[in-house]
């Protein structure tokens, strides 16, 4: 049995249970390992620190992990985890929910500025979104675009088309799903039902019912034992009361993790372990899973395409049997809807003689009697009645060779209508299996070219690729190297957002002018403040000798950028904390004015719509930058704290441009165990440099 590497539609349901028992813990940091695995380090107050791992490459996987079973911190964190702390930090957990009976979990978190959401995706190819609160993504680890769904930066989250809820489906429903199959009764459950193999094969066992019977010698006696099966396992879920179980093999490698007990592995002669939580359980699994692929790791970690090339080949093949099946049901349906009109005589006096007698009180039992003495008396109408089943109302009639059920209510033309319209249904199902073959298509032909590229690859580069280097303490350190480079933009206000662009301000008229007439490109956007007084703000989209390319800003990054231009504006001086800052396209700004109208140096004619940004809070941060570059760096806190190793915040206030600068100075010196580092590379004329002109106070403590 190999073991499980992916977390079914039930574990989820039983996890979710668990994890919001935990609503209220406070986000300290995000980290970020390779391309698939996230963690979250939490604080509960009752239980203390919590870390969540959320894995979603060929291992799929939510659960809180022990401390001992969580990995080193990587190095320096990309940008999706500066991202996520900047998003995060400070966060309270508001709970998690199961994407209807997918394998999708959504986690939301509030702060009193915004609200975020992590949605991860355990199928196919895995992944994990941030959303905003309007449900807009963020950023994504992998950009998806498909004809189904899209899941891009700046785009709106489109969860996957819905599937049947087995945990939620009533009898009849049950009845109706699996008589639409045309294999056995395990199958259809995994399959139609939307179960999977193992949990489909237990319910089988549960209810007593064979599991490769066919589903037409499948009785209502069948159904209903299954359905009763399905309700103690929805009773098992929601109740929380789990008994969780590890299985492992003979030889005593674990091959699947349970919220309880299963009869499926029992009857296998596995062995088991008893676990507290489910979570506990998922956390001991994956961690021996782990150890048990790094012993049994060969010459090489290279991922087997071939098996997945080959499973997305086997799907393809299902769903394009799956499309013919649903052809032949749509032309069958016509077909017979055609013989109840080619037969229509016959068909309204079997219709009319069965509701007449209902209409007079005639017992089902006993139309079906006189219709049976009708037929050996050789009675045409009679004969072709094959079943009467009062139960539902209706007759079953054979014409041509074909069974067509009637609903007695209804006359000829309603059946009939009934037909095209449950053949038009099944052709819609037809539709949604080609859009689903599509899909499929279209990641085989991503993993073939994940196969290309990994053959491509030298094998040095991975295995450098591999080493996660260890997170260095700057603050601890007792000589902090200093790496720096001179840029361009270094002469005027800037900084960079939480999702790496470039901002840069004027500091005076002379730079406003040249800001706007040489390094102001078409895809960028202009900011202003409404008071006088203002820097031009430039969001650049590309740098000076890159070619121009458009950009879908996100609107974390719009704000920052309109929170740099409030905080370098002349209200910081006024001493005013918030101020209104409008947004436009390079097109709109102008040095041409109005006929008779005069426009000073530095200033610009902005014609056409704004988009405005509301009370934006005159804040900065500055703070010192120890990977990749040393400097000190500032502007607004939300993206400054993403970058800095230590920040200080500061807004309008009583000291001196220059005397503040003297205090950060002071303040992030006695935070390094090098003091001689800070003086080198954040002396305090550098740091007054990225202090608003007024007054300023210091916020942290």
């Amino acid at each position: 049995m190999d073991p499980k590497r992916e977390l079914t539609s039930v574990d989820l349901a039983a996890l979710v249970t668990e994890l919001n028992r935990y609503e209220g813990a406070k986000v300290d940091k995000a980290y970020l390992y390779g391309d698939d695995l996230l963690r979250l380090k939490m604080r509960d107050f009752d239980r203390g620190r919590l870390e969540l791992l959320l894995e979603v490459g060929e291992i799929k996987r939510a659960h809180l992990a022990a401390q001992e079973h969580v990995p080193d911190a990587p190095g320096r964190p990309p940008n999706f985890a500066m991202m996520l702390r900047n998003r995060l930090n400070g966060a309270d957990f508001a709970g998690v929910e199961q994407y209807e009976f997918d394998r999708i979990l959504t986690f939301t978190f509030e702060r009193g500025d915004e609200n975020t959401k992590i949605v991860v995706e355990l199928f196919g190819q895995g992944n994990i979104a941030v959303l905003d609160e309007t449900g807009e993504v963020v950023r994504s680890l992998e950009t998806v675009r498909l004809k189904s769904r899209t899941v891009a930066p700046g785009s709106q989250y489109e969860y996957p088309a819905s599937r049947l809820d087995p945990l939620t489906v009533s009898r009849d429903a049950l009845g109706r799903n699996m008589e639409q199959s045309d294999t056995d009764v395990v199958r259809t459950l995994a399959t139609q039902l939307n179960l999977g193999g193992l949990y489909a094969e237990e319910l089988c066992t549960r209810a007593g019912v064979e599991k490769t019977l066919d589903i037409a010698d499948a009785t209502d006696d069948d159904y209903d034992a299954i359905y009763d099966a399905i309700v103690d396992l929805r009773e098992q879920v929601r109740s929380g009361e789990f008994d969780p179980r590890l299985y492992l093999d003979d030889d005593g490698e674990v091959v699947d993790v349970t919220p309880f007990p299963l009869r499926e592995h029992q009857n296998a002669g596995l062995d088991e372990e008893a676990y507290d939580t489910f979570n506990d359980a998922l956390d001991e699994y994956f961690f021996r899973l782990d150890l048990t692929a790094d012993e049994q790791e060969a010459t090489s970690d290279r991922p087997d395409f071939e098996e997945q090339i080959a499973k997305q080949q086997r799907i393809i093949d299902q769903q394009e049997g799956a499309i013919e099946g649903f052809e032949k049901q749509a032309q069958d349906e016509r077909e017979r809807a055609e013989l109840l009109y080619a037969n229509y005589d016959l068909v309204d006096d079997v219709l009319s003689t069965v509701r007449g007698a209902r209409e007079e009180g005639v017992p089902w039992d006993d139309i079906g009697e006189t219709l049976a003495e009708g037929a050996e008396q050789g009675i045409p109408e009679a004969e072709a009645v094959t079943n009467v089943d009062g139960a539902n109302g209706t007759v079953t009639v054979d014409l041509d060779d074909a069974t067509v059920t009637l609903e007695v209510s209804m006359g000829v033309e309603k059946n009939a209508d009934r037909l095209y319209t449950e053949a038009k249904r099944i052709e819609e199902k037809k539709e949604g299996a080609l859009a689903a073959i599509e899909d499929t298509r279209e990641e085989l032909a991503a993993v073939k070219k994940r196969r290309d590229e990994w053959e491509a690859d030298d094998d040095d580069d991975e295995e450098d690729e591999d080493e996660e280097p260890e997170e260095t303490d700057w603050l601890a350190l007792d000589s902090v190297p200093v790496k720096s480079t001179e840029h361009w933009f270094e002469r005027f206000r800037w900084f960079h957002t939480s999702s790496g662009y470039l901002v840069v301000g004027g500091r005076n008229a002379d730079q406003n002018e040249e800001l706007v007439k040489k390094y102001m490109s078409k895809h960028d956007r202009f900011f202003h403040t409404q008071a006088h007084g203002g820097p031009v703000t430039l969001l650049k989209a590309t740098g000076p000798s890159e070619p121009a390319q458009a950009v879908d800003f996100s609107e974390e990054t719009l704000r920052e950028a309109a929170q740099f231009a409030v905080s370098y504006s002349s209200i910081w001086k006024e001493g005013r904390f918030a101020d209104d800052a409008y947004m436009v396209e390079p097109s709109q700004v102008s040095k041409t004015p109005e006929s008779g109208e005069y426009i000073e140096k530095g200033s610009f004619v902005v014609r056409g719509d704004r988009e405005y940004f509301e009370d934006v809070p005159a804040k900065v941060a500055v703070g010192i930058q120890c990977e990749d570059e040393t400097r000190v760096i500032g502007g607004p806190p939300s993206a400054i704290e993403a970058r800095a190793e230590t920040t200080l915040t500061l807004t309008p206030g009583q000291y001196a441009q220059n005397d503040a600068a003297k205090l950060c100075y002071r303040r992030l010196r006695e935070r390094f165990a090098d003091k001689s580092f800070v003086r080198k590379i954040a002396s305090p004329d550098q740091i007054q440099e990225f202090l608003p002109p007024g007054g300023s106070d210091i916020v942290d403590e």
